[in-house]
């Protein structure tokens, strides 16, 4: 039995499905000066995200994942969670009308603090098992660091952009 309800009769056609977003989070670097950190996020289908990273620590980073979807008010609250192969949990929501993200990231104690080592592209095998071996840094899966955000979108389209695309065959952890 599925946790979330089944998106069918849902407004997830119409509200996700190919939906590509640009957008900024408006943070502050290691010396508390403010900067942007620019992702993108493409909701492909009702099982997976295409994104890449552009901008703060984790720049340079281009994944792909296995995703749940619930929607919390048609046509305007949506969430997406996924888990990544370095062991960060990722939970977002996109505020349709309102233009933002709000986001709770459970980094995994490697990723945050090999953040560079986090880079790369998953479909690159010497990235990928990297990112693996991430998730095994620290104490125990408890050893994160929550970072809770909320980003302005820029852009919204339809496609992938200059995202790459994926075949749903290929697994994402």
């Amino acid at each position: 039995m599925p946790v979330l309800p089944s998106l069918h009769n849902s407004t997830f056609d119409a509200d996700l499905r190919d939906r590509h977003v640009i957008y900024d989070y408006n943070a502050r670097d290691a010396h508390g000066n403010p900067e942007k950190w620019r992702y993108e996020m493409w909701f492909f289908n009702e099982d997976r995200i295409v994104y890449a990273i552009h901008g703060g620590p984790m720049a340079g980073r281009r994944n792909f994942q296995a995703a749940t979807y619930q929607c919390i008010r048609p046509g305007e609250l949506w969430q997406c969670n996924w888990l990544e192969e370095t062991g960060t949990i990722c939970s977002l929501v996109y505020d349709i009308p309102n233009r933002t993200f709000t986001t709770l990231l459970g980094f995994s104690n490697g990723h945050w603090t090999q953040n560079v080592a986090a880079r790369g592209d998953k479909r690159n095998p010497e990235d990928l098992a990297r990112w693996r071996d991430l998730a095994k840094v620290g104490e125990s899966q408890a050893d994160r660091v929550l970072l809770s955000e909320q980003a302005d979108i820029l852009e919204v389209f339809l496609g992938p952009g200059d995202l790459d695309l994926i075949e749903m065959g290929w697994p994402t952890l």
